[in-house]
């Protein structure tokens, strides 16, 4: 049987075994290009750390460059749906941006790893456009949070809400980047996210 015939074989039963491969081959690709570097690695080397065929790889991705947003997808998923738990709408703007502060921070130490693969493999493959594309949710996310805190008044009215999500959310994530991924000195966590904190809450209160 091909892999495109096991596929529709899955897919007719409802038994979601290809998103499991996808996810398996996710996995080993995370873990080869962690280990040896997107450079050096094949799509042999991740086919066979998967445990799926060499067909498979290419029902999902064209080539190992094409796991790089995917990669980037997975992350920004995890991170957001930390957030939707953590952050209440009910809670004050001020709260809600150390909670938010603090999530990213962790979630940024604990894939360093692969947050720096992300970037050096979108940037090779030419792919920093696709970043707006996977960021679409969290940013309407983070709009809907500024919308509510302008309607309590607790955030300046004059300001472009779109425009402003996405600093915000830059400046967070490049707190906790730089932290972990160029300074490589987690005992100054504490400092950069009360820094962070305070230049957004004093440009947007």
């Amino acid at each position: 049987m091909t892999d495109s015939q096991s596929y529709t074989r899955d897919r007719k039963k409802g038994v979601p075994m290809a998103q499991d491969k996808k996810n398996q081959i996710l996995t080993a690709a995370i873990d080869i290009f962690s280990e040896i570097g997107i450079e050096h690695a094949k799509v042999s080397d991740v086919v066979q750390r998967a445990g799926v065929a060499q067909g498979t790889f290419y029902l999902y991705y064209s080539s190992k460059h094409a796991l790089i947003p995917a990669m980037a997808e997975q992350l920004l998923h995890e991170q957001l749906d930390s957030l939707k738990a953590y952050v209440q709408d009910e809670d004050p703007f001020d709260k809600n941006i150390r909670q938010m502060v603090d999530t990213i921070f962790s979630v940024t130490e604990r894939y360093q790893h692969v947050l720096a693969l992300c970037y050096s493999g979108l940037a090779m493959g030419g792919g920093l456009s696709e970043w707006e594309i996977i960021y679409e949710p969290y940013y309407q996310w983070m709009d809907r949070l500024l919308e509510d805190a302008q309607a309590r008044g607790e955030v300046r009215k004059n300001i472009n809400v779109r425009i402003t999500s996405k600093l915000v959310t830059g400046m967070m994530e490049e707190a906790a980047e730089q932290l972990y991924l160029f300074d490589e000195n987690a005992a100054q966590a504490e400092a950069y996210k009360k820094e962070a904190i305070q230049f957004i809450v004093r440009a947007l209160m």
